[in-house]
């Protein structure tokens, strides 16, 4: 399921980067080139305008079932903890605890 969903989602965003190549530019990108009273602040909605609204919505969806899918199956475990050769801890960071009342001295041994 998670192959078909990334499939979908991959040729989504090819669609929207083609779709959004093809749009007329409107000049000025960023802002520059000053002026810019020729510009209206909002356009006619043409049919690239709402296939790239529909794609762009399409993608998202995508991505929200993609990460939802990937979550359910997630495993508990580490693919580190896979890797032949690898140990387990009994328990994790148990050597930093401080040594039990009978393993001996708290103190360093003295040195002369």
């Amino acid at each position: 399921m998670e192959t078909v969903v990334l499939t979908v989602l991959l040729i989504i965003a090819l669609a929207l980067i083609l779709v959004v190549l093809m749009q007329r530019s409107e000049g000025g990108g960023l802002g520059m080139g000053g002026g810019g009273g020729a510009v209206s602040s909002r356009s006619a909605a043409n049919g690239l305008t709402k296939l790239t609204w529909i794609l762009g919505v399409g993608f998202m969806a995508a991505a929200l079932a993609l990460t939802a899918i990937t979550a359910r199956n997630a495993a508990t475990t580490s693919v580190i903890d896979a890797l032949p050769g690898t140990e387990q801890p009994s328990a994790p960071g148990s050597e930093l605890l401080p040594p039990a009342l009978g393993d001996g001295p708290l103190t360093p041994p003295r040195v002369d």
